[in-house]
């Protein structure tokens, strides 16, 4: 067996940990619910116990762990300052803690830090040296390379992406601050929106619903639902506002959407293109390509196995568009 790292990718609903090579192919993979708890000590074991599953397929040993985790952090010091929907781990030493339980040193990262790192590597912004990478799901995260270094700033907020303000009085978001991007394309937002402007499409199949998800608001769009392509406008329209000025400030070469809500493509990508014909300068606008995401679920996995190939010092990986962590 050759050289491979393990790579996590925490979310709120699972865990995953692989088994990843030095050319981004998943040898092994195991899955769990994440768990909840007051503290870090669930996940911890969690994610050990999958570790040692991956890690029991072969005959030797992981160079090292990452690990992406949806929280804000000092990724080099390998300390979590805040993590909004697994709060359990506020505070934690999570990569002290897993490396005494595995014997292996562990690195961190922001989850979707990690996912503009996997596309980079090996996906829709491969080739490209200044990206951004935009996941829509429960909320909306981001991670931005200029000159191929990730940017993840000197409080590791670089890259909020969800938290641009694009409508001032807005509505409230968990941050602390009004009007986010958010509170206005990601999954959660686009279900709570559907139910707002119910009442002036009565004869929505969703009329009388209790219970719907962004992906059935999108089949029914998909399938000429007025109501669902209204909301799906609204959130193109909402993503080009923000993407007009990362386009302005950033001037990168490529922006890449991805996450579960990004499914929506084909009805929010035409608005989301208008707005950025409107707002943007013009030649930053015509160069930036807004491409969908390639590696789908695994680009936080390929991150994670990116940065800890990195961090033990294995040269050849970096060799596809000389990344640089």
């Amino acid at each position: 067996m050759g050289q491979y790292v393990l790579a996590g990718d925490l979310g709120g609903t699972n865990l995953r940990v692989a088994a990843v090579d030095p050319g981004g192919r998943i040898l092994f993979r195991a899955e769990a619910e994440t768990p909840r708890y007051h503290d870090e000590t669930k996940i911890v074991g969690t994610a050990a116990e999958l570790a040692r599953r991956c890690r029991f397929q072969f005959d030797s040993d992981p160079l090292s762990f990452g690990f992406a985790i949806p929280a804000i952090m000092d990724a080099e010091a390998g300390r979590i300052f805040t993590s909004p929907n697994l709060p359990e781990l506020n505070g934690s030493q999570l990569a002290e803690s897993l490396e005494n339980e595995l014997n292996v040193e562990v690195a961190l990262e922001n989850d979707a830090n990690a996912a503009a790192i996997g596309e980079h590597w090996l996906g829709a912004s491969r080739g490209f040296d200044s990206s951004i990478c935009v996941t829509l799901g429960t909320g909306v995260g981001g991670g931005i390379i200029i000159e191929g270094r990730l940017r993840r700033g000197p409080d590791g907020t670089a890259g909020e992406v969800g938290h641009i303000c694009i409508e001032p009085l807005g509505r409230e978001c968990g941050c602390g601050s009004n009007g986010c991007l958010e509170q206005y394309a990601s999954a959660s937002a686009i279900v709570r929106m559907a139910r707002e402007i119910l009442p002036e499409f009565p004869e929505s199949p969703l009329t009388g619903k209790d219970e719907f998800d962004a992906s059935t608001l999108y089949d029914l769009g998909s399938r000429g639902d007025q109501l669902c392509i209204e909301v799906f406008r609204s959130v193109g329209e909402y993503l080009g506002i923000a993407f007009s000025g990362l386009i302005n400030v950033l001037n990168p070469e490529v922006i890449v959407i991805g996450g579960g809500a990004s499914a929506g493509w084909d009805l929010f990508i035409e608005p989301l293109r208008d707005e950025i014909r409107k707002r943007a300068f013009r030649e930053p606008a015509e160069r930036a390509r807004i491409v969908r995401a390639l590696l789908g679920g695994d680009a936080g996995v390929a991150g994670a196995a990116h940065l800890a190939f990195a961090r033990a010092g294995v040269s050849d990986v970096l060799k596809p568009n000389s990344f640089n962590t």
